[in-house]
């Protein structure tokens, strides 16, 4: 079986002539600003003349499913997705795709000489995980969910596997969000003594504490290989993000892992490599020919657990300046679209909003300059501050701004119009209680609850507008 890296969990498996492509991603950056991590290039005329048996796909994130590339490939391609949502399969079909299909969990699909079987993840009305079979050969794709309890058990019966990708970072969305609160201390990652040994030239990260349950899940599947899986990607070079975001290294995650499996190798694959598994041996095999690597490949992570976030005045000049239309959209939403959608929604009984209070957004643009928006909040009702004679205005009185939200402008229109997922956004909320849950602020609610596909839509009427 061959098995091949393409970016972040998208990878090829070959066997007794039947090509897969799993979570396929042929941009650079992707997700808008995910930046290939070592670099690479793409070749499209090289992927257009590709002809895979089938596609898989774990689950709607933009990252995972990406209508750019997946416009790449042939439309007669099976392509079996993992989603609860009909709208993204009815999506698929708009973009031209004749065979798709949804994915049940522990449901074989037969492709060829491969034996798919989608298995359930701790979030499972988001995320599956793939148990791939060929060749009496048994690999699981973690891709990047957490490992659920239940499945863990099911899987124990298959041990030891032959390998497992498995999603070595964790990322600190949260941390990098409300960096106050990492600043105190409270949410940071546990930092153990020794630093990880870095490049030649490079800083030296300090290592963090691997999740508790890692070594008990990896120690029951007992593989005989572990690939570091589902990251390989950075933010822009200039973005605070790529030492705050990622705080494992790939040097930590082998030196941890062959600590808890001694007798397993531990395997970096980078984007375009590929290895022939047997069940004897590893042996490296001809790379793909259209992941292109760039410059050096032997790079890894460098967190800094100190570093002091940029005002996001400073973050907001580093973007383009909106057209009059695009500047339009986004103080309409400020003024008059926020207050309906907020108030569209259901809000939790234990959220921090639930009691009166005010809330300030402010917009930045590339300039760097602000523009303030301040709101009266009160369960499920909300005004603007500058009504003075609302019922809110009379609960909230003089009560001083705690809550407050930051976004550079050019971000804010692309989550309205293009579906940018919120960890590229840039948001910065000030001053939320520590015991408060930060998906509990108004703009985040207002962008994303309830929101679904909106990055394939705003792709797949991009594609359509420029057939």
């Amino acid at each position: 079986m061959k098995i091949s890296r393409i970016l972040h969990a998208g990878y090829v498996f070959e066997s007794g002539g039947t090509q897969i492509l799993f979570d396929p991603i042929f941009e650079n950056p992707f997700s808008r600003n995910c930046h290939a991590f070592p670099d690479v290039r793409f070749d499209p005329g090289q992927i257009r003349q590709l002809t895979p048996d089938a596609i898989f796909i774990s689950h709607f994130h933009d990252d995972h499913c990406s209508f750019d590339s997946l416009h790449l490939l042939p439309r007669a391609t099976p392509v079996y997705l993992y989603c609860l949502f009909e709208e993204l399969f009815a999506m698929l079909r708009e973009l031209g795709f004749t065979n798709v299909q949804s994915l049940a969990i522990d449901a074989p699909v037969h492709v060829g000489a491969f034996e798919i079987i989608a298995r359930r993840a701790l979030d499972d009305e988001v995320d599956s995980m793939f148990h791939i079979r060929a060749e009496g050969l048994n690999i699981l794709n973690v891709v990047d969910s957490w490992m659920d309890p239940h499945t863990l058990e099911q899987l124990k019966a298959y041990a030891p596997w032959d390998m497992v990708l498995w999603p070595f970072q964790t990322m600190r969305e949260v941390d990098v969000i409300a960096p106050s609160r990492t600043r105190d201390g409270d949410t940071a990652p546990e930092l153990v003594c020794a630093p990880v040994p870095a490049m030649a030239g490079a800083r030296a990260t300090p290592a963090v504490a691997l999740p508790d349950d890692w070594p008990g899940q990896l120690q029951a599947l007992n593989p005989r290989y572990v690939v570091p899986s589902s990251c390989q990607f950075v933010q822009e070079p200039w973005s605070w993000y790529n030492h705050a975001m990622f705080p494992i290294t790939y040097r930590q995650f082998a030196q941890d892992a062959g600590a808890w499996l001694p007798a397993a190798h531990v395997v970096r694959l980078d984007p375009s490599v590929a290895f022939e598994l047997t069940p004897q041996a590893l042996t490296p095999a001809a790379p793909l020919p259209w992941v292109i690597p760039v410059g050096d490949q032997d790079v890894d992570f460098q967190y800094d657990p100190a570093i002091a976030p940029p005002a996001t005045a400073d973050i907001a000049r580093r973007f383009p300046a909106l057209t009059v239309e695009q500047a339009a959209l986004v103080l309409d939403f400020c003024q008059r679209g926020l207050l309906q959608k907020y108030e569209e929604m259901e809000l939790p009984d234990d959220s921090y909003f639930m009691e009166p209070r005010r809330w300030q957004l402010t917009v930045f643009d590339h300039d760097g300059a602000g523009r303030r928006f301040r709101y009266r909040i009160h369960g499920d009702s909300i005004e603007r501050a500058d009504i003075e004679d609302g019922s809110i205005a009379a609960a909230t009185g003089s009560q001083p701004l705690g809550w407050t939200t930051e976004i550079p402008a050019a971000k804010l229109y692309a989550g309205l119009a293009l579906g940018e997922s919120l960890t590229s956004m840039y948001l910065r909320i000030n001053g939320a209680p520590e015991d408060a849950d930060i998906a509990d602020d108004p703009l985040i609610r207002c962008l994303f609850n309830d929101a679904f596909g909106a990055y394939q839509a705003a792709q797949l009427k991009r594609l359509k507008e420029t057939a």
